[in-house]
């Protein structure tokens, strides 16, 4: 049973930095392709970045590129996110997914399976 745990949010000023991350603690986490999605309040969910399987590939939304890195430790069973220079408009409850085994990257939340609690990110200006 895949189990998907975030932390690290908070509340920030902006310009800062946080680091959030997310443990599978239900195995087979190297066969997962995994992406951290947000959603702020009164809009659609959506994606911040995803990784491959190996962390050889990662794509990112347009409004992120350049700020965040996605990064994954598959003998740690942990993706992360590393946020630098916040903006306000990055507030939002942070999720952390897994698609199921040897599914492909996408950036289409509907094709995740599994799914964190979330995690807050707050930030002010």
């Amino acid at each position: 049973q895949v189990q998907l745990v975030e932390s690290g949010g908070g509340l920030v000023q902006a310009g800062g930095s946080l680091r959030l991350s997310c443990v599978d603690s239900g195995g087979s986490f190297s066969g997962r392709v995994m992406g951290w999605f947000r959603q702020a309040p009164g809009k659609e969910r959506e994606l911040v970045a995803t990784i491959s399987r190996s962390g050889g590939f990662k794509d990112y939304a347009d409004s992120v590129k350049g700020r965040f890195t996605i990064s994954r430790d598959n003998a740690k069973n942990t993706v992360y996110l590393q946020m630098n220079s916040l903006k306000p408009e990055d507030t939002a409850v942070y999720y952390c997914a897994a698609r199921r085994i040897s599914q492909g990257i996408s950036t289409d939340s509907a094709l995740y399976d599994y799914w964190g609690q979330g995690t807050q990110v707050t930030v002010s200006s």
